[in-house]
């Protein structure tokens, strides 16, 4: 498989904060919508492009408490939205279209992790119509905004989750199998790597490229609230005193760390003439080959993603199956 999973380097890393990789960065005259972005990384990512100068828009499902999160960012605009609505979405996309803005950065911040089995009103299971589906449709429907920004950029907020799960096409929703939280996570997050190949493939020539982030392990957010206690034991995330353990170096981040990446690749000059390529510690992760993926599986230290999660093939039939699910 060819692929462009080659660190270049960038010069920062794991370490590195989302107010670092911004430093002389000036997005005045560019709009951003932040999904999540009244929220652990996705509020952080909606702050900082704010503080460099973009108008920044955060769609969002409860308003009253996204205007709260938001209240120490003077300007952010914050409209109703709903991922598992596509009324919603397609309301907020047309009310943004009418603003005659175009649309310079998009990031997917918004999802849900190892919930419970539900379904929304397609049937479709949540985690992937919340963390793809929604995206998805919100990009469909954007898409004029985006070309008309000339040079636009689309983050996907993924995860080292994808090694939970491929995309399982024959049976997406559980219908068959056994419903598993963290399996459904995992092709969750396999989805949204594989929908910012796709778009980058499809986009480029409009001037509209996409990435998929892995922002690192980041317990200090609403994203783990279904995770029992002892499950950020297991992970080393938390001590024996139940102490929340910083390291970097095994991704275990602070949120200003975990938006790093997504800040990045969404302004970063450095990424100039690339795109469809999974990134993380603010650089783009090599390919984990089937030699090492032993190693990689065993511990967070290792950079690197999955050769399904970033394979063209499967990422144009996900195109072409989630085009079908919305008009379903």
């Amino acid at each position: 498989m060819t692929t462009a999973q080659h660190p270049l380097p960038s010069g920062f890393g794991a370490a590195s904060t989302a107010e670092e990789v911004i430093k002389g960065v000036d997005l005045t005259g560019k709009v951003a919508v932040v999904t999540g972005g009244y929220s652990g990384i996705g509020l952080e990512t909606a702050r900082v492009l704010r503080s460099a100068g973009a108008e920044v828009v955060v769609p969002a499902r409860d308003l009253e408490r996204a205007r709260e999160a938001l209240k120490d960012v003077p300007g952010a605009e914050v409209e109703y939205m709903d991922l598992l609505d596509p009324a919603s979405i397609d309301a907020f996309a047309e009310k943004f279209l009418a603003s005659g803005r175009p649309l310079h950065i998009l990031v997917n911040s918004a999802g849900i992790m190892a919930t419970p089995l539900t379904r929304d009103a397609r049937g479709y299971e949540t985690q992937f119509a919340t963390n793809h589906l929604g995206h998805f449709q919100l990009v469909k429907r954007l898409w004029p905004a985006l070309v008309a920004a000339d040079g636009a950029r689309v983050v996907s907020v993924s995860s080292r989750g994808i090694r939970f799960g491929d995309v399982d096409f024959d049976d997406l929703h559980f219908e068959h199998r056994t419903y598993e939280p963290f399996l459904a996570y995992g092709q969750s997050k396999t989805a949204n790597a594989l929908f910012a190949v796709e778009l980058d493939r499809r986009g480029q020539t409009e001037g509209v490229r996409a990435f998929s982030v892995h922002p690192g392990t980041i317990i200090d957010t609403n994203l783990a609230k279904h995770l029992p206690a002892e499950a950020f034991r297991a992970a080393g995330a938390v001590d024996a005193e139940g102490r929340t353990v910083r390291d970097p170096s095994r991704q275990l981040k602070t949120i200003p760390q975990g938006a790093a990446t997504s800040v990045w690749c969404a302004t970063s000059a450095q990424l100039a003439g690339l795109g469809g390529v999974y990134c993380e510690n603010c650089d783009v992760s090599p390919l984990v080959s089937a030699e090492e993926e032993a190693a990689w599986r065993a511990g967070a230290e290792t950079p690197g993603v999955l050769p399904y999660a970033v394979d063209p093939e499967a990422a144009a039939r996900l195109w072409e199956v989630s085009e079908r699910l919305l008009t379903r």
